[in-house]
């Protein structure tokens, strides 16, 4: 259940408001501005109207990404805007090689562009706007009730029908059995196989302001890393999938969204409203060389000297799993988890 925010009278409300937007429009000026650090690398090639885009910034990801785009390919995902953030693991030259990406390269700070975000931004000002954009990480698989059968255009034409702007989703860390690095993985399988588990609970969610935005916490990095301090957890809500306006930004990657009103879309894990999961594949075999690089770099958390133990952690190869740990089984097992719903989409 999401804790309630305290209720502020109206000359509080009118004093959020004005500061959410200008909060806004400084966000758009800086994905703007950002924009010059971007160098196309593939041709824009117009999409039709109704064509659903799905925006990543990625940094050698060659291993995740062939069933990643396969993936989001079976869902519906018209045409992939992606961003490579300096790769040299030839993740570059593999998706300029695809027909559905429209490819951007940059080797300016990811962590000086909002993670990422203000580049996302400015490509889905100008490209996404009137469609549904699907905003991911490349460790981030989009599932919702009914996928294997229904394409993403059907979940879109759902949400319009419902009036609902944005679809919630928690993300479902899966992990394996013993430590991070003994369970191999190849290039093209499926992540899911090689990371069977997951937290089933307890999570626990509130609302902050002025942003309404949702705040969930949970899973197994809050339970091994910050048992400690579990309001420094990462937040496991977000809205990926938005049916995006020139006039919206994402304000804390994909977590929240302006205006405020779009935050409302979901309640967290227990909402009746139709909504989806992320399954958080970070865990593959990889993490261990990945987070000593992230240390090293410094370029993914917003403090790293807060942040940096966490990485530290995640390369000394931990095992995530714990006799309370479930076996992913699907999207029904989630719903009847109170962890996504179908919201009554028959």
């Amino acid at each position: 259940m999401t804790a309630p925010e305290d209720i502020p009278g109206p000359l509080t409300r009118a004093a959020e408001a004005y500061r959410m937007r200008w909060k806004r429009r400084r966000l758009l000026t800086r994905a703007w501005r950002k924009r010059g650090e971007l160098t196309p690398v593939t041709p824009w090639r117009p999409v039709p109207r109704g064509a659903v885009l799905c925006l990543a910034t990625v940094r050698n990801e060659a291993v995740r990404l062939p069933f990643w785009i396969a993936h989001h390919r079976r869902l519906g995902v018209d045409r992939f805007v992606i961003v490579d953030n300096g790769s040299d693991d030839g993740t570059r030259e593999m998706l300029a090689a695809e027909p559905d990406v429209a490819l951007w390269q940059t080797r300016a700070s990811y962590r000086a562009a909002r993670f990422g975000v203000d580049w996302l931004g400015w490509l889905a000002r100008r490209h996404a706007a009137g469609h549904w954009a699907l905003t991911l990480d490349a460790d981030e698989l989009l599932i919702y009730p009914h996928w294997e059968e229904r394409p993403l255009a059907a979940l879109t034409a759902e949400l319009d029908c419902r009036g609902q702007p944005a679809l919630g989703a928690l993300m479902v860390e899966l992990y394996p059995r013993g430590r991070l690095s003994e369970q191999p993985y190849r290039p093209g399988d499926d992540p899911v196989q090689a990371l069977p588990f997951f937290d089933a609970g307890p999570y626990r969610a509130r609302r902050q302001r002025p942003a309404r935005n949702l705040w969930v916490q949970g899973g197994p990095r809050d339970r091994l890393f910050f048992g400690n301090d579990p309001r420094r957890a990462p937040t496991l809500n977000k809205l990926p999938l938005v049916r995006w306006r020139g006039t919206t930004a994402y304000l804390n990657s994909c977590h929240s969204l302006l205006p405020p009103r779009l935050n409302l879309a979901w309640e967290g894990p227990g909402d009746p409203r139709l909504s989806g999961a992320l399954l958080h594949t970070k865990f593959l075999n990889t993490i261990v060389e990945r987070s000593a690089d992230a240390t090293h770099r410094r370029e993914h958390f917003g403090d790293p000297a807060r942040f940096g133990a966490y990485h530290d952690a995640l390369a000394a190869d931990p095992v995530l799993w714990h006799e309370g740990a479930t076996r992913y089984e699907g999207w029904r097992q989630l719903e009847h988890l109170g962890l996504m719903s179908s919201g009554g989409w028959t």
